[in-house]
């Protein structure tokens, strides 16, 4: 695809969302199904993912790690963000890997240090590109993928959140 391409699939889109800003406005879901043990099955769109307690905490690293599939939700979409903006700008690049690292301290998730957070405490993502982009190009897509990431936006500021049984 050729930032031609991109703009013709997408200017109809933009101007749809300029005259009907409700239009944008759509709500993702997720589902998942408790399975046997201590896992829980995920319907992604190309495959069921079985996930499970990290070994950390006792699993047996057999299923997915949630934890692993939020820094590949990361990996993925700051990839998909940056290949769209680099065919926006013009950017040609020949290859490319995004590293998503995050580091959790499993003493706040298994409750054994009340003063540790659950959760990833740092989160690293790093792109290494093959390309003849100038620096000033490379900054700019660096720019906007964070800009436009919606995973890393979404990480970097939190959403509201609520949790409610049925």
């Amino acid at each position: 695809m050729n930032s031609e391409d991109l703009r013709s699939i997408q200017a109809p889109l933009k101007e749809r969302y300029r005259r009907q800003p409700e239009a944008a406005l759509i709500t993702l879901r997720a589902q998942a199904r408790l399975g046997e043990g201590i896992t829980c099955k995920v319907q992604t769109g190309k495959a069921l993912v079985e996930a499970g307690l990290h070994p950390a905490t006792g699993g047996d690293g057999l299923s997915a790690c949630s934890g692993d599939m939020l820094l590949e939700a990361l990996a993925a979409c700051a990839g998909v963000t940056l290949n769209a903006i680099a065919t926006a700008i013009g950017v040609e690049i020949r290859s490319g890997i995004v590293h998503a690292e995050g580091d959790l301290d499993f003493r706040g998730t298994l409750g054994v240090a009340k003063d540790t957070p659950v959760g990833f405490q740092r989160i690293k993502l790093q792109i290494d590109l093959d390309t003849d982009g100038s620096e000033e190009q490379l900054a700019t897509l660096l720019q906007l993928t964070e800009r436009y990431c919606v995973v890393y936006q979404t990480l970097h500021q939190p959403p509201e959140m609520s949790v409610a049984l049925f």
